[in-house]
């Protein structure tokens, strides 16, 4: 294997073969970055976070409170995690993680975060189905956040199952493990505009937010989409 490419993780799960991978870019200029991929198809990276932070900065940003509550539906490197904790107005973070594996990574130090994760109180990482726990009646503990980052985008999903989620029913019944003002926000890699109308008929408010950054080493702009909703109409 090459000395600048390493394999860290390497399991088979209910979704396909999971890969944990750390490797020098090819292009200038060259850096370290650490990926995952799932079905031999690429899931994720370390050196392009930043709609992953925006997903828990921009809901967190707009609430009101200092003692936040915040429920994550997948951990991947953790970068969503971090930008949560971030927030000072933020007591506890539940992160939601479907593949145990993933989980054991962050424990056993192997993704770029690891050791600020694992050190931070306010982090409960559990294993567990986001989609069936939102589809599910709530507990008497309510989030002032959902954030949900786990398939492509609500018509490309990792597993089949996932669909009722992104209806407008599946969003009135996850809004129901809102507080009353709470936000609900889904991570995108494109644009979905029954996404956005879907949230437009659960929430007061919606909003789409593109998120651009430029990939030095394609040379290309890339847009991410988030999709937020404050205000339960239903609760």
């Amino acid at each position: 294997m090459p000395a600048d490419f390493k394999v860290l993780a390497y399991e088979d799960t209910p979704l396909g073969p999971l890969c944990l991978r750390r490797r020098k870019t090819l292009s200038e200029p060259r850096q370290w970055v650490t990926e995952i991929t799932l079905n031999h198809q690429f899931l994720m990276s370390s050196l392009h976070t930043l709609s992953e932070q925006q997903l828990a900065l921009i809901p967190l940003e707009q609430l009101a409170g200092d003692q936040l509550r915040v429920l994550i539906g997948g951990l991947g490197l953790g970068y969503t995690a971090q930008a949560a904790l971030s927030c000072e107005n933020t007591i506890h973070v539940e992160v939601v993680e479907y593949l145990p594996e993933v989980i054991q990574w962050m424990h056993d130090g192997l993704t770029p975060i690891s050791e600020e994760l694992n050190a931070n109180d306010r982090l409960h990482v559990i294993q567990g189905d986001i989609f069936h726990r939102l589809l599910s009646p709530p507990s008497s503990v309510k989030y002032d956040a959902i954030l949900i980052d786990v398939d492509h985008s609500p018509q490309d999903q990792l597993a089949t199952g996932n669909e009722h989620f992104y209806s407008v029913e599946g969003l009135q019944l996850a809004s129901s493990h809102l507080t009353k003002n709470g936000a609900l926000a889904l991570w995108s890699y494109d644009q979905h505009t029954p996404m956005l109308d879907a949230m437009r008929e659960t929430f007061e408010h919606a909003q789409a937010y593109p998120i651009e950054y430029y990939n030095q080493h394609v040379h290309e702009e890339f847009t991410d989409w988030l999709y937020v909703g404050y205000g339960c109409r239903f609760a």
